[in-house]
């Protein structure tokens, strides 16, 4: 099912750990809903890079996101956020300078070292992170892209 013209269900709701786990991703329409309206940004961020996404992760239920060790507010939970690269573009750091640099509306814009994060959750607004991982896998995060 095309969410967008170039997002599928599927692509946004493809989980490795879900896979490995045998975790059930499957949304409810509710989220459909909101994975539809992160499809329309994933777009806006297509179009502004002018080269394929590789989506790392969208939707995550609360089983995979636990899996996964994610924040239990994550916006993957509710279908409003994505983990993304675009090699074509270039590295994660440069594509979140250029979203960062652009109009496109975004709740959180994260720059996580190996991916980038866009959430479109809340009342849009725009704030601009850099995470910073320790040893014990959690992260501590500062402003702006560093």
């Amino acid at each position: 099912m095309n969410l967008s013209p170039n997002f599928t269900l599927a692509e946004l709701t493809h989980s490795e750990i879900g896979i490995r786990k045998g975790i059930d991703n499957t949304p409810p329409a509710d989220i459909v809903a909101n994975l539809s309206e992160l499809a329309l940004t994933l777009e806006k961020v297509r179009d502004l890079l002018g080269v394929p996404m590789h989506i790392n992760s969208a939707y995550r239920s609360p089983k995979v996101n636990a899996a996964v060790g994610g924040s239990s507010t994550s916006a993957h939970m509710t279908g409003q956020a994505a983990d993304f690269t675009a090699p074509a573009f270039g590295t994660p750091q440069e594509i979140a300078i250029e979203i960062a640099a652009s109009d496109i509306e975004f709740d959180q814009l994260i720059f996580e070292g190996a991916w980038v994060h866009i959430g479109i959750r809340g009342d849009m607004r725009r704030q601009i992170l850099t995470a910073h991982f320790n040893g014990g896998g959690k992260a501590t995060y500062t402003t702006g892209i560093a």
